[in-house]
């Protein structure tokens, strides 16, 4: 009994110091729960009920926004805990500042995670307004890196940074960056004029003098290509966009051109007559252009008679 009478005074001793820290701690597993049951309940309702709509944006934009809710119930909660513990006036504004950024990550998480080239929202808006791969890939990524330069302006603002000061010094600064990044702005300029122009989208099989193979993305720099034995060739887009580009993928007609080989003894009215029922078979099959056929003896080989086929 004198045991357990000294474990409660010690507890009670330890309990009325740390008063103050045990609540805080307190606060920030209560919001941990929260957030456990938001994902698990509220969240997932509001998903139902927006698979009731008649667009699936709204569903989409709640996915979007899913691990970023989660984490804001993290950033507030641990906020509310700190703000609790007897701080003092300097380390109370730190706090809030750094509050503020996590609720900038958070909302530029989200966004970026909505506008993502990759997102089930962008393509679902898409499909809506019917939009190729290649521009929505490009403005995605265009949008994208505006909203982190936004944030990254914000959170240096928070840090009492001369923001202003430094857009400024951008325009002093502009002509000197534009030269020394006139290759970078060169291909930026090449990518839009091969999305406006659109030569080919994404997953066209494509020949420039530089490569061939598959379209596979336009990034601001550059092209990427999958060649047909699966390399990956990357070719700057003011290359790329000053270069004569034969789209195969837009071709309207296939030419098919070979040689059939007949045995050097084929008298002539067999050989004649085996190319007429050629003519005959191609002419009548309507996946062959009647305009562009040609069948016709063309030389003797050393050890054949040989029919040209076009």
């Amino acid at each position: 009994m004198l045991l357990m009478e000294i474990i409660k005074a010690y507890l009670s001793y330890y309990m009325s110091i740390y008063t103050k820290e045990l609540t805080a701690l307190l606060i920030l597993l209560v919001f941990i729960s929260l957030r456990k049951i938001f994902i698990k309940y509220i969240f997932n309702a509001l998903i139902k009920i927006a698979q009731k709509t008649k667009t699936n944006l709204d569903e989409q934009f709640l996915k979007a926004f899913e691990r970023p809710l989660s984490a804001l119930f993290i950033i507030v909660g641990v906020y509310l805990a700190l703000m609790y513990l007897p701080l003092n006036a300097i380390e109370n504004i730190i706090i809030i500042k750094l509050f503020r950024i996590g609720i900038i990550v958070v909302l530029t998480w989200g966004l970026v995670n909505l506008i993502g080239s990759k997102s089930n929202f962008i393509e679902a808006l898409q499909d809506r307004l019917n939009i190729d791969d290649i521009l929505i890939q490009f403005f995605s990524k265009i949008i994208r890196f505006i909203l982190i330069a936004i944030a990254i302006l914000m959170i240096a603002q928070e840090f009492n940074y001369d923001v202003n000061g430094f857009i400024a010094g951008l325009g002093l600064g502009g002509l000197a960056f534009a030269l020394a990044a006139k290759d970078a702005l060169a291909n930026i300029f090449g990518g839009i004029v091969i999305i406006l122009e659109k030569p080919f989208l994404i997953g066209d099989w494509i020949k420039a003098s530089s490569a061939e193979g598959s379209v596979e993305e336009i990034t601001f720099r550059s092209t990427k290509i999958r060649a047909f034995d699966q390399a990956l060739i990357t070719i700057p887009n003011s290359t790329l966009a000053n270069e004569n580009i034969i789209n195969f993928s837009k071709m309207g007609k296939r030419r098919v051109t070979f040689n059939l080989q007949f045995n050097r003894h084929t008298s002539d009215d067999k050989l004649n007559n085996t190319i007429d029922k050629i003519k005959k078979v191609l002419k009548n099959n309507p996946n062959i252009h009647p305009e562009t056929i040609f069948v016709f003896f063309d030389k003797f080989s050393e050890s054949s008679l040989d029919v040209f086929l076009y």
